[in-house]
Order: structure tokens, then sequence, then C-alpha cells
């Protein structure tokens, strides 16, 4: 019954004697867990395996600030667990995350801002290393030349801090003047039926395509004459680590305009590989996707920019390696 193992597990810490007799079959050096809550779940593993534990932070759970009573420890919070899975896990990870700054052998950030916002958090400042997450640059490849239509392109989950209404309305100002200009919105989330809806009321050219295989979304960069990468910060304080896609269209050529957010101006300087406007400022981000569409000369320069950064600071091929030596001096 692997449910009910799990569920114990994740409630208890109490592992299947099989799973740890099948793990330590393999021989593992160490565990590396991606995200905070999976971290503070893997402890009890890496404790019972005597295996130093790193843990990746990205965004939520380096930066959310808990909107309920960590301490609460009524039925009521275990009760959560049936009817409220999601916001449970989220407690649950906040109820543990000292204990699992002070457990855990590496804390990695995937950006500055990240790390600036585990040390306020009392992660120690020694543990945490910054790595930025690395983009497959013969996977994205540019190809200067290539044809593009009057297109701007969203790619991420429709949740609030991706700025994707903020978009809809400078567009709407955009299309305005420039009814030829179309929004692609690819992926999906709790806000599509609102933004739809937004969308349908302001705009004249738009199509919200869901969620797509990474091959699509590759088809619709080399298509599209901008990334737009508006994110915000949330209200529970939330933020992006440093948003893939962001590095994804730049690894492509694309242009990106997005915002002063969290660790997107350690991959964008402001008119040199991309351009920025501040957080929800909807004037400043249609002015700046409107030079982008005015300016080929301007479009190029980002292009090849924007290009060179990524094959420089987040090259997978060199940051693998620069994780395989921090995994090899956590180990000795």
């Amino acid at each position: 019954m692997p449910g009910v193992w799990k569920g114990l597990y994740k409630l208890t810490g109490y592992t299947n004697p099989q799973w740890i007799g099948k793990i330590r079959a393999r021989s593992p050096q160490l565990i590396h867990a991606h995200f905070g809550l999976d971290g503070v779940l893997a402890m009890p593993l890496a404790s019972r395996l005597k295996l130093p534990l790193l843990v990746t932070f990205h965004g939520y759970y380096a930066t959310a600030q808990p909107t309920f009573q960590v301490e609460d420890s009524s039925p009521r919070f275990w009760l959560g667990y049936i009817n409220k899975r999601g916001s449970f896990f989220r407690q649950l990870y906040f109820r543990r995350q000292q204990q699992l700054f002070d457990s855990a052998q590496c804390i990695i950030a995937v950006s500055e801002h990240i790390k600036r916002s585990l040390i306020a958090k009392g992660c120690p400042p020694e543990k945490i290393q910054v790595h930025y997450i690395g983009i497959d640059v013969k996977t994205f490849q540019f190809s200067p030349g290539e044809a593009r239509q009057p297109c701007v392109l969203f790619v991420g989950r429709l949740v609030e801090k991706k700025g994707c209404e903020g978009l809809i309305r400078a567009m709407a100002k955009l299309q305005s003047t420039r009814p030829d200009v179309k929004l692609i919105i690819v992926g999906d989330g709790p806000l599509r039926p609102s933004l739809e809806a937004l969308a349908a009321k302001t705009l004249t050219n738009y199509q919200f395509e869901g969620s797509q295989p990474s091959g699509v979304v590759r088809a619709r960069m080399a298509e599209a004459q901008l990334l737009a990468a508006p994110s915000i910060t949330g209200p529970s304080g939330e933020t992006e680590g440093l948003p893939i896609v962001v590095l994804e269209a730049m690894a492509m050529g694309l242009p990106v305009v997005s915002t002063v957010h969290a660790g997107i101006p350690e991959a964008i300087t402001h008119e040199k590989t991309g351009l920025l406007v501040q957080e929800g400022d909807v004037e400043a981000l249609e002015k700046e996707i409107s030079r982008i569409l005015q300016t080929p000369s301007l479009a190029k320069q980002l292009s090849y920019a924007g290009r060179r950064q990524v094959e420089t600071v987040f090259n997978l091929q060199v940051n693998a390696r620069k994780l395989e030596t921090l995994y090899l001096e956590t180990i000795s």
C-alpha cells in the first residue's frame, strides 16, 4: 500500500524498511532535494541513511511569509492533511524550516536574491551557495535572421506573481495603435478564467494556448518578436527565484522585457541584455514592448547580448560541472 506508507513517512518520518534496503543497494553518497518542502520531507531519510542533504531553493519557500499560525498544533492542523493538503504541507514546511536550515549540509540558492531572502529567514550564510540553473544552449539555439511575427509571447503559470494581468492591460494600450501585434499566452493556472475574461474585454488580437510541451514553447520563441515576463511580488511576499523561461528566451536570441524583480536583474541588465521596468508599471511595460517592436537595431543588439549572457553565465554544461564540484566537496 504505497499511499499509506507515503502518508506515514510524510507525517511521522517513519520509512518503509524495504525502501531503505532498496536505496542502500544503490550506495548513494548524498541526497539533493529541490524546493524547500522537499528538503523538509527528505530530512528523516537523510538522517536514517546518514547522508549529507543538499537543498535547492527557487522562489516560494525562500521568500513567502506564512499566512497562518505556524505553531498551531491543534487537531485542526493535522486534519488539514485530509481536507486541505496543499495548505497543510506549506504549513508543515514553515514549522520545520529552521530544522532544515540546521540539518542540511548545503543550501543552494538559484540567485543572489534567494540567498538574501534565506539569510533573512535565519539560514546560516556560510551554508548557502549561489548556483544558477543552467540552460542547454544546444537545445535552445539562436538562429540570427530568422523571420519573426508581430507577436508578444508570455510563457508561465497563470498565477499572480507572473504579472500576466498587467501584461494584458499593457497590450490593450499597445493594440489601440498596433492591432496587428498579437499576444500569445502559453501556460495554465488558477487565474486563467479571469485573465481570459479580461482579454476578451480589452484585447482584439490574442490567443491562450494552455500548457504546451517544451518543443512547442521553443517554436513559439522562434516566431515571436519578444518575450514579456512581467513578474511581480505576490500577496504573501512570494517572488520568483530567476525564471527559467527568461533564460531560455535569451538563449534563443529572443529579446526580453521583464521587471526589476527577484533574481531577474542578475540575468538582464537594462538596455544591454534586455529591458526592465518596475513591477506593476503598465505604462512602462507598454512603452518598452513598443521600443523593441519599433526599433529593429535595439532588438538585434538585445538578441546577441542575451545569447552571450546565457553562454557565459547560465550555460548548462558549465554549471553542471560546478554542481558536480559542489557534490564532491560536500561528500569529502
